[in-house]
């Protein structure tokens, strides 16, 4: 319909601006996107210049007016998502003061220690480990090196969250991204005075705080100006961090709901009705980005990329589709599996269940006999229980989720959803052309604030396209091994 109207989702990425404009009926319209360098001028630094992510926006929003003119000219709303934990400091004028500190930058390890003693109890009010990835260690970091630029902050933003006061002038957050800070009360979804006062802030320095499917802000009459909307009041979302975005672009909004990404790295997300947390065992607890849900999520650093690995060791990287098939064959004779090597998946250390930035990988068992179709199938188990171990993290705080999707690169393979539902007894959905989609979810969000429609309508979880269901005999062939791959971890730490 020529009236119909439009949405826009913004996901700020680590390497790209992608922008999706969808129609009433989540159609997509338009899609662009545009490309971002990450900066690493010291051992363990990353960092993005923030207008970046500004001019970003402004290049892929062009590329969208010039693609769908008329369908843009009836937006309705705007919904945000992005990558999480970034530092982007501000002085009284609005300005960054610095590169941005983004969620992979490593230099902050000894403020978390740091922060912990200044306020023991912080696990407890934000539900998560203090990592060097969050925000808050980021910003004792600044102070201790950079005091001169610590003493002019005024505000501090997260990524999105700059990109909101350039197109609206506000500055606000929202819960799911907020709850990677160390700075958000988790289970009262607020800011703490104790953490951001240990750390040389104020409430005043925090954005306020919405829900991600309220509205936050409108459009500034500049910007909606200069992208051909003078006149019109469009309502900008809370918006939601990269996996709570996702979360909602695959209709991960009720409790149990959730989904396993088997991308470079690895994720479990689960939806959850209460505040649930286990630190100890490196569960991320966040808010999710829907009022009144949270979730659960326990992140692998070495998922598909651990195939990509062998593939390249292999010189197989050109042609992975039949290393994998090669994989499954070898995995039709139970003597072979017994055999097999057994793969521990820490190439670039581990987050949950470990937190071990030092953790190694490791091949195990391995014999001469042992052929590219061995490594690769124990490459892939190898990934599959590192999900085991995620998803046994999540039921024992009380987050188990209930028929997942699967998404990301690897849901191409059945072979390696069959196995990975086998080793955690989950019963996994695959729907057709599902992905982890936060602009997407983004997007939907946007809906949900413009009053387009109801969560259980904006929110619909995809058609499901099959399913794998635990097979008793595949888990009783990997139980053995999933034992002796629990036991290498303990060994190769001893070891150090």
């Amino acid at each position: 319909m020529s009236d119909d109207k439009t949405y826009l989702g913004l996901d700020i990425g680590t390497s790209s601006v992608k922008a999706l404009l969808v129609d009433s009926g989540q159609r997509v319209v338009a899609e662009a996107s545009a490309a971002l360098t990450v900066s690493r001028p010291h051992p363990l630094w990353s960092e993005q210049d923030p207008d970046d992510w500004v001019r970003g926006v402004e290049e892929a929003v062009a590329a969208i007016r010039k693609d769908a003119p008329d369908a843009f000219a009836r937006l309705a709303g705007i919904g945000l998502s992005g990558q999480m934990h970034g530092a982007t400091l501000l002085d009284a004028a609005d300005k960054p003061l610095r590169p941005a500190i983004l969620w992979n930058d490593g230099r902050s390890f000894a403020e978390c220690a740091e922060l912990k003693r200044r306020v023991p109890e912080v696990e407890t009010i934000t539900g998560n480990l203090v990592m060097p990835g969050f925000t808050a260690p980021k910003m004792l970091w600044v102070a201790a090196h950079e005091p001169e630029i610590a003493r002019a902050t005024k505000r501090v933003l997260l990524p999105k969250d700059y990109v909101r006061l350039k197109l609206s002038g506000e500055a606000v957050s929202e819960m799911s991204d907020a709850s990677g800070t160390s700075w958000l009360d988790v289970a009262e979804r607020r800011w703490d005075a104790r953490l951001l006062e240990a750390t040389g802030l104020s409430l005043a320095a925090m954005p306020r705080l919405v829900e991600g499917s309220e509205v936050s802000a409108h459009l500034s009459p500049t910007v909606a100006k200069a992208w051909g909307l003078d006149g019109r009041k469009i309502p900008i979302a809370g918006g939601g961090g990269d996996n709570a975005a996702s979360a909602v672009g695959v209709g991960a909004t009720e409790a149990g709901a959730g989904f396993v990404s088997l991308g470079t790295s690895g994720v479990v997300f689960s939806v959850t009705d209460r505040y649930v947390s286990l630190p100890e065992r490196t569960l991320h607890a966040f808010c999710h980005a829907l009022p009144n849900r949270w979730h659960g999520m326990s992140v692998m650093l070495s998922a598909a990329s651990s195939l990509a690995w062998i593939a390249e060791v292999l010189g197989r990287e050109a042609d992975v589709g039949a290393l994998v098939a090669s994989a499954q064959s070898f995995a039709r004779s139970k003597a072979a599996v017994a055999s097999a090597p057994v793969f521990l998946p820490y190439l670039s250390g581990e987050r949950t269940p470990h937190n071990d930035a030092e953790a190694t990988g490791m091949l195990a068992g391995l014999r001469a006999s042992h052929g590219a179709d061995a490594l690769a199938f124990a490459v892939m188990e190898g990934v599959a229980f590192s999900f085991a171990d995620a998803v046994d993290v999540l039921d024992a705080a009380g987050a188990r989720p209930v028929r997942p999707l699967l998404v990301g690169g690897g849901a191409r393979s059945d072979f390696w959803g069959q196995m990975i539902a086998d080793v955690t007894g989950l019963t996994i959905d695959v729907a057709q052309g599902a992905e982890a989609g936060a602009a997407l979810g983004a997007a939907r969000l946007g809906m949900l604030a413009a009053g387009a429609g109801p969560v259980e309508i904006i929110c619909a979880r995809p058609p499901i396209q099959r399913s794998f269901a635990p097979d008793a005999e595949g888990a009783a062939l990997h139980a053995p091994r999933l034992r002796r791959y629990r036991a290498l971890y303990p060994a190769e730490k001893a070891a150090r």
